[in-house]
């Protein structure tokens, strides 16, 4: 069976310029090539739907990719520990070359008149994760002493003291002056 990611390109290179819309949806790791995370890292299932929606355009050494890929991801909010669904929908403009020159590091390249986008929606997918996520904008977090959830209950908990400034508590100021 043959991979959604891969394009041929035959036609696109031989007639330069010109371009290819492709559009698809793919799972994000169907063959299980990533490790998955630690529990409480942001990543994406290998059975994911990747929505991949790019542009080709041809030009003389190589293609263009211009567009959008997009995935679910999952996580912890770092507050309040409870689970995270997000969603990463990124803009990609890519360079894919037959043969890497010098400074080409970061251009995909094209094998046997192939593109295979799988890199390339991998790459933006996950350096598009959050690194730490929130379940909402206005999380209260968990109490540092009981542990209690604040988004869904207050707790009698007392402030904790920095011990740095506890000296302070007991320091009694007095003006003579006025001193009855």
């Amino acid at each position: 069976m043959r991979s959604p990611y891969l394009v041929s390109v035959a036609k696109l290179l031989r007639d330069v310029p010109s371009t290819l819309e492709v559009r698809f949806e793919a799972p994000f790791d169907e063959p299980h090539e990533f490790a998955p995370r630690g529990p409480v890292e942001t990543d994406v299932f290998p059975e994911a739907t990747v929505e991949v929606a790019v542009r080709l355009e041809s030009f003389s050494g190589g293609l263009r990719a211009k567009g959008r890929v997009a995935a679910p991801w999952h996580g912890v909010c770092r507050r309040c520990s409870t689970p995270v669904l997000g969603r990463s929908s990124v803009s990609v403009n890519e360079r894919f070359v037959d043969e890497r020159g010098p400074g080409d590091d970061e251009a995909y390249l094209i094998e046997n008149d192939l593109v295979d986008l799988a890199p390339l929606a991998h790459d933006a997918i996950f350096l598009d994760l959050p690194l730490a996520p929130l379940c909402r904008e206005d999380c209260r977090g968990l109490c540092p002493q009981c542990g209690t959830d604040l988004n869904e209950a207050t707790c009698d908990c007392a402030a904790p003291v920095d011990p740095r400034w506890a000296t302070l508590d007991g320091l009694q100021l007095s003006d003579p002056e006025f001193d009855d």
